[in-house]
């Protein structure tokens, strides 16, 4: 399986667990996979030749609007999976009002509705080269004006893309590492990002030969899984009760960590205000996952 197979099965994965996240991340699906020529108040025919994404769509739809339609083969379109919903299987005009069809701006007021919509527009139309070629993330749309919704999207978790045209085609695309982690990171894909980290290093080690010479390659792999799972129980922390729920320093070592995913602890501690030792970090970074399991135990419970 490709890396950008990789980084999508692991955002099929995400379910959002609120409505408006949901409705944000079903607009961007609907409307990238129908396109500017299959969408009106009457009907919208998506199709994709990610049966997996049209998947998750179709059964998000369902839950949301209470649909039930089919999901068949359009030999006339190189056998893409395609849904058509119609007055004949839902009430098109709800769907197509709720989703904001024309101008999804109203759904994208909060943080996570703006990651929904940037997870379902890559989910849709989206690629992302292997890290271990080259540094490429892009997203195509067929109109304008949802290249400029996307590259505004972005610029809101201070990531800068940029715009081209390609046929038919707008293309918004990323190619400096450390966006395309950031947008992998924005997007939920917090595992994907992390196997990008690790391919950074890696070719860092490679193409130095001092650090190749000395750098033991299983410590960073340990090192990388550690950042892992510390990151996930930080980013958890934010989505349950947000960080103000840390004191100040486990909140400033929280943001430091997440900014920061391939720095050392000595590296890490430096950028504290005042900068801590290695144990120091580590200590920190200890509660916060204490933190974050002691969450998951409450969740646990109820």
């Amino acid at each position: 399986m490709s890396f950008s197979l990789d980084v999508k099965d692991e955002l099929l994965k995400s379910h959002p667990a609120e409505e408006h996240c949901r409705l944000a991340e079903l607009s961007a699906l609907v409307r990238f996979m129908a396109g500017r020529g299959n969408v009106s108040e009457d009907e919208i025919v998506i199709s994709s030749d990610n049966k997996s994404a049209l998947r998750k769509c179709f059964t998000m739809l369902g839950k949301t609007f209470n649909i039930e339609t089919d999901v068949f083969e359009d030999e006339s379109h190189n056998l893409r999976t395609q849904v058509s919903l119609n007055a004949a299987n839902c009430d098109i005009k709800n769907v197509y009002k709720r989703l904001r069809i024309g101008n999804p701006m109203d759904l994208l007021k909060r943080d996570c509705c703006k990651r929904s919509y940037l997870r379902g527009a890559f989910l849709a139309t989206g690629y992302i080269e292997d890290p271990r070629k080259s540094y490429h993330f892009e997203i195509l749309t067929d109109e304008e004006e949802y290249a400029k919704l996307l590259t505004y999207l972005l610029s809101q978790f201070n990531i800068i893309a940029k715009r081209s045209l390609r046929k038919k085609y707008f293309v918004i695309y990323i190619k400096e590492s450390e966006a395309v982690s950031d947008v992998l990171s924005v997007m939920g894909a917090h595992k994907s990002m992390m196997g990008l980290a690790n391919t950074r290093i890696e070719k860092n080690v490679r193409n130095n030969t001092n650090r190749r010479l000395n750098c033991d390659m299983a410590n960073v792999g340990r090192s990388v899984s550690a950042a892992a799972k510390q990151i996930e129980d930080i980013l958890y922390i934010r989505d349950k009760v947000g960080l103000d729920a840390l004191p100040e320093s486990l909140k400033e070592m929280a943001l430091v960590r997440v900014e920061y995913p391939e720095e050392s602890f000595a590296d890490l501690g430096s950028r504290l205000n005042p900068s801590v030792g290695k144990s120091g970090v580590n200590h920190r970074l200890r509660k916060i996952s204490e933190f974050a399991d002691d969450l998951r135990g409450e969740k646990e419970k109820k």
